[in-house]
């Protein structure tokens, strides 16, 4: 299933949301045109690497080793990756911002990434992988719209036979099924082998939407918090 929309129009123009879409992208391309030396150094310089924060060998890289948890959520290992990620910040990002606020939505982004790094983190201590990808933090801006917008539609694209349709699937039931398949991806993950070698960051996924939708309690304007329910189906 594909995303392509929901049925809320913004009420106001996310710049927030908008600009971090256009900084993944720059910093993507700037990816692309450092070759395969220059990109693996640039991604374990700046991506999360579970081992620097559990072995001494690592202590030199204070620097790199904090900063970390904010400059990997703006890195991305392909086009599939990123595209997959900004179209899903795209379509549920805008909502969020609205009830949020510019400010306190960007402050909940980041929290959302570093939160997710730190569950990716402690679930692979010993992973020299880097950790890329906004995913984390998108997972919590996804965990905030489940609460805000239960009855919003998502026009999603689904495969039928060998043609295609478009199907608007109820917002709590396509964030739920998604929530679903993270946690079912995620642990067995930990039953074949307990650590994320290379690949996808299930726990990082599901500890993003966890923590998105309890920081969104705190977040969101309470005069708004309690939204109209009519014009989402």
């Amino acid at each position: 299933m594909i995303p392509l929309k929901d049925t809320i129009p913004s009420r106001t123009t996310p710049y927030v949301n908008i600009s971090i879409i256009i900084i993944n992208f720059g910093l993507f391309f700037y990816e692309l045109s450092l070759g395969r030396t220059g990109l693996a150094r640039f991604l374990y310089t700046y991506g999360l690497v579970p081992k620097r924060f559990f072995y001494l060998s690592y202590q030199g890289l204070s620097l790199y080793r904090y900063s970390s948890f904010i400059t990997s959520i703006f890195l991305h290992g392909g086009w599939f990756h990123i595209l997959g990620n900004m179209l899903f910040l795209w379509i549920f990002g805008d909502n969020v911002e609205d009830e949020m606020g510019h400010f306190k939505y960007f402050i909940f982004y980041i929290l959302c990434g570093v939160a997710a790094g730190f569950v990716h983190l402690y679930l692979n201590s010993t992973s020299s992988v880097p950790a890329i990808g906004a995913s984390g933090a998108i997972s919590g801006v996804m965990g905030a719209y489940f609460l805000l917008f239960p009855h919003s539609r998502v026009i999603t694209l689904v495969p039928f036979f060998f043609f295609f349709t478009l199907v608007q699937i109820p917002a709590f039931f396509f964030l739920g099924v998604w929530f679903l398949f993270q946690l079912f991806s995620g642990a067995f993950s930990l039953a074949i082998g307990g650590h994320a070698k290379e690949g996808v960051a299930w726990w990082a996924h599901i500890g993003g939407f966890i923590i998105g939708m309890g920081l969104c309690v705190l977040f969101v304007r309470h005069r708004r918090y309690k939204r109209r329910y009519y014009n989402y189906w």
